[in-house]
């Protein structure tokens, strides 16, 4: 994990603030503003705050789902901001998303077989039945059947539409996954489980992983290094054990805190960290 993937510089994202009948631009609103990161092949690095700090704006930033006001973001040597339309398009091959809500990530008007599948076929890498077994193939390994193919979102649980989210962000076999608080909208139980599939593919996979979220438990558990974010910046950068056991912000001592203890005679304290 020494080689970088993705480095980030400097990066900025302000949104500008508009007043009166011309509308005119009156200030701007620094949502992220001045982030720098990098992110190794085959690491996760946790992108975590509390909610309105900017880690999803610097997620679908890095994307260009969003325009970035300024910075650089280097992904394998490309820098994704001064990339052409279509060698953007070639890019996202290699760079996905998972959504945070699963519903309203999948259209419900398509059968699920298709919502894998379009990536495929938007590319142009597979069609009939070659496209049809690639569809079966991530949904098995997603952890449902074959026959879900024929079925629609609606027709499944949350935990369920989450799997079929990530069968549709490994569809073109992609090197980074940015995953915007994946597990969220979901019951404790149904959380491990997809944190336990999304370390398992990176296994499988060599992908690499810039995972955001709220929730320290769940950063603790997935993460190899964890950058802090409070409004807009990153305030605190370490491995894993680093931050957690010997964090050097208040704000990450609150982060800590927050993650309930089922025990409330017990001291709270993070579980000691897994080897990664």
């Amino acid at each position: 994990m020494a080689q970088p993937i993705l480095e980030v510089k400097d990066l900025q994202v302000h949104f500008p603030i508009r007043r009166g009948l011309l509308q005119r631009t009156v200030g701007h609103v620094k949502a992220v503003d001045g982030v720098s990161f990098t992110l190794n092949r085959g690491e996760t690095l946790g992108l975590v705050g509390e909610s309105g700090c900017g880690k999803t704006t610097a997620g679908r930033a890095l994307l260009r789902l969003i325009p970035a006001t300024g910075g650089t973001a280097n992904f394998d040597g490309q820098d994704i901001f001064s990339l052409a339309p279509e060698a953007m398009r070639t890019l996202r091959r290699r760079i996905q998303i998972i959504f945070q809500d699963p519903g309203g990530s999948l259209n419900p008007r398509m059968r699920v077989g298709n919502i894998i599948g379009e990536p495929l076929l938007v590319h142009g890498l597979a069609t009939g039945d070659q496209l049809r077994s690639r569809v079966e193939e991530l949904l098995v390994r997603c952890g449902l059947w074959k026959q879900a193919a024929d079925r629609y979102p609606h027709e499944f649980s949350g935990g369920q539409r989450q799997r079929i989210g990530i069968a549709r962000a490994l569809a073109l076999d992609p090197d980074l996954i940015v995953c915007d608080e994946p597990t969220s909208a979901l019951d404790v139980s149904i959380q491990s489980q997809i944190l336990n599939l999304l370390k398992d593919l990176q296994d499988e996979r060599g992908l690499s992983y810039l995972f955001i979220s709220h929730d320290m438990a769940v950063i603790h558990h997935i993460c190899h290094r964890i950058a802090v974010m409070r409004e807009g910046r990153i305030v605190e950068m370490g491995t894993r054990d680093e931050v957690i056991r010997s964090p050097k912000q208040a704000y990450t001592k609150e982060l800590l805190d927050a993650v309930p203890e089922a025990d409330p005679h017990r001291k709270r304290i993070v579980a000691p960290a897994a080897k990664a």
